[in-house]
């Protein structure tokens, strides 16, 4: 589930996105370079009935170390839906640029209907 959602979101090959063998050491999703700059997260997954979320994002974490990934640990009990779980602080971060580029898209909406009022003023109506 979490690989295909990547597949599909950021238009990824199944080599460049894939689930990693049960009892693997690393990381559960291995991502190649070209997913990386897309995506920049070392992704933990847990399907189980009771979750130690705190263990659980601990390895996460461990499996990140030394690497240029931000620990995502996607978590599902039972019949829930899955969880994706990150640091108060990336999730602040990631708010915050989802905010400005926001704002940045209403400047830009604003200067292009700024343009194409000057057009018309110029060319008159068509």
């Amino acid at each position: 589930m979490v690989v295909q959602k990547l597949r599909d979101t950021f238009n990824l090959s199944e080599h460049d996105c894939k689930s990693t063998p049960m009892g693997t050491q690393g990381e559960d999703v291995w991502l190649s370079t070209n997913a990386l700059e897309r995506f920049r997260y070392g992704i933990e997954c847990k399907n189980r009935a009771r979750i130690a979320v705190y263990t659980d994002y601990e390895q996460a974490i461990r499996h990140c170390e030394g690497k240029d990934k931000e620990p995502l640990l996607v978590i599902k009990q039972n019949r829930s839906d899955p969880l994706a779980l990150v640091s108060l602080d990336h999730f602040i971060a990631i708010a915050e640029k989802a905010k400005l580029w926001e704002v940045h898209q209403k400047q830009k909406t604003v200067e292009e209907s700024k343009q194409a009022t000057r057009m018309r003023k110029v060319y008159g109506q068509y």
